[in-house]
C-alpha cells in the first residue's frame, strides 16, 4: 500500500512522466552503461590521478595554466567518485540500494560535471581565455594572468556551480517505482511547467556562452599565427604559439564531441515539451557521451603542460629502474646468505662472509649515488 501511496503521489505530481519511463529499455541499459561508465571511472581516474601527482610535484612555480588545469583535473576527479554507485544502480536494474542521502551526494557530484552549472566548461572557458590573453594581447592585461586573480576566478567558478547544485541537498532524488528506489532520473525534475524555460536558459548560459567564447578565442590565435608566419620563420616563440593553438584546439573538439549533442538535444526536446510531450530515451545516450570528457581532459594536459610528457615517461622509467634493481639486488643477497649458511668445513676464512657484505653494502650505495647523480663510475672504483 505504501508503494502504491507513493506512486500515485509521484504519478499527481508529476504529469505526462511515462514519456521518461526509466524502465522501457532497461534490459539494454542494465548492460551497456554499467560497462561504459566502468571504462569511464577506469580512464579517468588513472589519467587525472596522474596529472595531478605530476602537476604537484612540479618544482617550479604554478603558473595560471597550470592552476586551471588542477582545477579541472579535480572537478573530474570528483565526477569520477559519483560513478561507482551509478554503476551498481544501472546493474541492479535501476534500484539504489544506498539510501536518500548517499544519492543527493551523487546527484550533486554528477550535476557539477555533467549538467547546467558544468565546472569542466567553466575551467575549459577559463584555459581557452588565458591563452587568448598570452598570445594576442602579450603586453597588455597581462593582470588578469596572475596567480592571484586566477585563484579568485577559480573560486568564482567553484561557487558560481555550487550556489546551482546547492538545492539539490534539499530535494530528495529518490522515488519509488514498480517496488524500486530510482535516484535521479528525469521524471523527477518534471514536476513544474517552468522547467522547460529555466533548462533552456541554464544551455544558454553554461553550453552557448563558452562555446562562443571558445571559438572566438580559437579564431583570434589562429590569425595572429597567420600574420606571425608572414613576418617570422619557425622559431621558439612560434613553436609555443602553435601549442597554445593545439591546446585550444582540443578544448573545442572536446567541447564539441562531449557537450554538444546533450545540450542540442536537451533544447530541442524542451522547445517541443513548451507545446507537447516528446520522448526522452535519447537523452540518456548524450549523457553518457558528455561523461566521457573527463577521459579526454588529460589528452589536454599532455599537450598544454610543456614537460608534463617528459615527467610521466621519467616516472615509468623510475619505476622500471628500481624494480630492475630490486630484483638484481636480491640475487646477490640470496648467494651471500647461502654462503654464511654453509657448513665450518666448507666456510671461507673467519669474517670473509661480513667483508662481502659490506662489499655489496657499498656496491649498493654507489649504484645508488650513481643513479642520483647521473655520472658514470668506472668500474675500478667499484
Amino acid at each position: 500500500m505504501a508503494v502504491d501511496n507513493i506512486t500515485m503521489d509521484s504519478a499527481e505530481n508529476f504529469p505526462n512522466q511515462s514519456s521518461c519511463d526509466v524502465f522501457v529499455y532497461q534490459r539494454a541499459a542494465v548492460v551497456l552503461f554499467p560497462i561504459f561508465y566502468s571504462v569511464v571511472f577506469i580512464i579517468s581516474a588513472c589519467g587525472n590521478s596522474l596529472v595531478l601527482y605530476v602537476i604537484c610535484q612540479r618544482k617550479q612555480k604554478f603558473n595560471s595554466t597550470s592552476i586551471y588545469l588542477v582545477n579541472l583535473a579535480l572537478s573530474d576527479t570528483l565526477f569520477t567518485l559519483a560513478l561507482p554507485g551509478r554503476i551498481i544502480y544501472y546493474i541492479r536494474h535501476f534500484d539504489w540500494p544506498f539510501g536518500d542521502l548517499l544519492c543527493r551526494l551523487t546527484t550533486l557530484l554528477f550535476f557539477a560535471n555533467t549538467y547546467a552549472g558544468n565546472i569542466s566548461i567553466g575551467f575549459m572557458t577559463c584555459i581557452s581565455l588565458d591563452r587568448y590573453l598570452a598570445m594576442v594581447h602579450p603586453h597588455q592585461l597581462q593582470c588578469l594572468r596572475s596567480v592571484r586573480v586566477v585563484r579568485r576566478v577559480c573560486c568564482l567558478v567553484w561557487a558560481l556551480v555550487s550556489l546551482q547544485i546547492a538545492p539539490l541537498l534539499f530535494r530528495s532524488m529518490l522515488h519509488e517505482r514498480q517496488d524500486r528506489r530510482t535516484c535521479m532520473e528525469y521524471f523527477n525534475f518534471e514536476g513544474s511547467r517552468f522547467t522547460p524555460y529555466l533548462l533552456l536558459l541554464a544551455c544558454a548560459i553554461s553550453f552557448c556562452c563558452p562555446l562562443i567564447i571558445i571559438m572566438g578565442c580559437y579564431a583570434k590565435i589562429n590569425l595572429k599565427l597567420r600574420a606571425a608566419a608572414k613576418q617570422n620563420s619557425v622559431t621558439g616563440r612560434s613553436r609555443r604559439n602553435h601549442r597554445a593553438n593545439t591546446i585550444i584546439l582540443l578544448i573545442l573538439l572536446t567541447f564539441i564531441l562531449c557537450f554538444s549533442p546533450y545540450h542540442v538535444n536537451v533544447m530541442q526536446f524542451m522547445s517541443r515539451k513548451i507545446y507537447h510531450q516528446p520522448a526522452c530515451e535519447e537523452l540518456r545516450i548524450t549523457v553518457s557521451l558528455m561523461n566521457f570528457n573527463c577521459c579526454l581532459d588529460p589528452v589536454i594536459y599532455f599537450f598544454a603542460i610543456k614537460t608534463y610528457k617528459k615527467r610521466v615517461m621519467s616516472l615509468f622509467k623510475d619505476y622500471l629502474y628500481t624494480s630492475g634493481a630490486s630484483s638484481k639486488m636480491t640475487k646477490p643477497q640470496l648467494s651471500l646468505q647461502e654462503t654464511c649458511q654453509q657448513p665450518l668445513s666448507q666456510k671461507r676464512p673467519t669474517g670473509s662472509c661480513c667483508k662481502d657484505k659490506e662489499l655489496y653494502k657499498s656496491k649498493q650505495a654507489l649504484e645508488r649515488h650513481k643513479y642520483k647523480s647521473g655520472y658514470h663510475l668506472h668500474k675500478d672504483l667499484i
